[in-house]
């Protein structure tokens, strides 16, 4: 092995300081290998929201016309929930206080009872509407209906 001289020590050291120099002054090693793993995400849930009637509904009497039923939808959701229909039902009748005899839901005729809506509903209160289904007093001919002067026909909504 030859030993260098003074000058070619200092032409080996500013090699040495370029090479250095030139790759950015760092060094690095590394090792290589594959891996695996896992994550998850969830969905959020929505609750349910509720279909309210806004038509009011008065002076139901035999040989009455048809009152149109109405509404709109208050959904506490942060998003719009897709509703296909509201339906409305007879759920009770209420006859007025100290009223004698029967007054039921065969007094009244409830048409067109499943409402299309078939759109998302906005989140918020009295949001988008609802309308189509009608009621009537029904005229039982020959029958008194005294016992439903006064009564409340109370309806029920379900909306999917």
């Amino acid at each position: 092995m030859r030993k260098l001289s003074k000058k070619g020590k200092v032409y080996a050291a500013a090699a040495t300081i370029v090479l250095v120099a030139a790759s950015g002054g760092a060094a690095y090693a590394y090792w290589t290998n594959t891996g695996s793993g896992s994550g998850s995400g969830a969905t959020g849930t929505n609750t349910t929201i509720t279909a309210v009637q806004t038509s009011v509904v008065t002076g139901l009497q035999p040989g009455g016309a048809p009152q149109t039923l109405s509404g709109n939808f208050n959904n506490p959701n942060t998003s719009p929930v897709y509703v296909t229909d509201v339906t409305a039902t007879i759920a009770s009748v209420t006859k007025a206080a100290g009223v004698a005899g029967t007054c039921d839901s065969s007094d009244y005729t409830l048409l067109g009872g499943v409402m299309p809506v078939g759109h998302e509903v906005a989140s918020g209160t009295g949001v988008d509407g609802w309308s189509g289904a009608t009621i009537a007093f029904n005229d039982k001919a020959g029958t008194n209906q005294d016992a439903c002067k006064g009564a409340t026909v109370n309806l029920s909504y379900a909306s999917r």
